[in-house]
């Protein structure tokens, strides 16, 4: 009875590390989802902006080591204060650096900090394909660090946008679309919602990277030769 129960325990010990093995190895794809949520997370940060109508909420890429963060225009325009919470909880009051209204909708902006912060990497937008694999991460409705998966859907190259199905709502406007490399290859801008419903019904568009990483440089120049 002794060498039945020992076999039985056995076989319970044996069947449970292996079965957590499956999980955590189910897929490629999987493994890679995770590993590029984990190594981009510390470099998004969640941003809350006081404006006349109350409190507009948005995500950002932190781009430089001592807190250069783009985002969204529209999460920030217009604001009272604006503050930025990163990955590890801190809390810090953010300045604008640069802003490009309307359509184009990209804005850097600065927070003093004295650490080295963890810095998102960027990719080609050029090398973009329909149907390739996407991940989004965002604070939608103020859920912080959310995670979203989907596809490219379309390429717009009249309007400068990339469509994609992957998961966009009010919160993520600013956040990476990133590639499985874990390369930001678009900035999160809005979604398509014509029955005027707020949350998303497939249909996102992001801004391409190499959109983004032109306007960080001209605004770099502007800024090196105001000093």
């Amino acid at each position: 009875m002794k060498k039945i129960k020992l076999f039985l325990i056995s076989f319970l010990v044996f069947f449970s590390i292996n079965s957590v093995n499956c999980y955590e190895y189910s897929s490629s794809e999987e493994r890679s989802f995770i590993e590029v949520y984990e190594k981009t997370l510390p470099s998004i940060v969640a941003i809350e902006a006081d404006i006349d109508r109350g409190t507009s909420g948005g995500t950002g890429c932190i781009i430089t080591k001592s807190g250069v963060i783009l985002t969204s225009s529209h999460v920030i325009e217009h604001a009272k204060n604006i503050q930025v919470t990163t990955h590890s909880g801190k809390n810090y009051t953010a300045k604008v650096l640069a802003v490009l209204r309307n359509k184009n909708d990209l804005a850097l902006i600065k927070i003093d900090t004295k650490e080295d912060l963890p810095l998102a990497k960027f990719g080609n937008s050029n090398d973009v394909k329909v149907g390739q694999r996407v991940l989004t991460i965002g604070c939608p409705f103020g859920f912080k660090d959310t995670l979203t998966t989907g596809i490219i859907s379309r390429i717009d190259k009249e309007r400068n946008k990339i469509q994609t199905d992957a998961a966009i709502n009010p919160g993520c406007s600013g956040g990476p679309l990133l590639n499985l490399k874990g390369e930001i290859i678009g900035i999160n801008q809005s979604i398509y919602n014509p029955d005027n419903n707020r949350s998303n019904i497939g249909i996102g568009f992001a801004l391409p990277s190499n959109y983004a990483i032109d306007f960080i440089q001209r605004a770099n120049k502007k800024v090196a030769s105001s000093n």
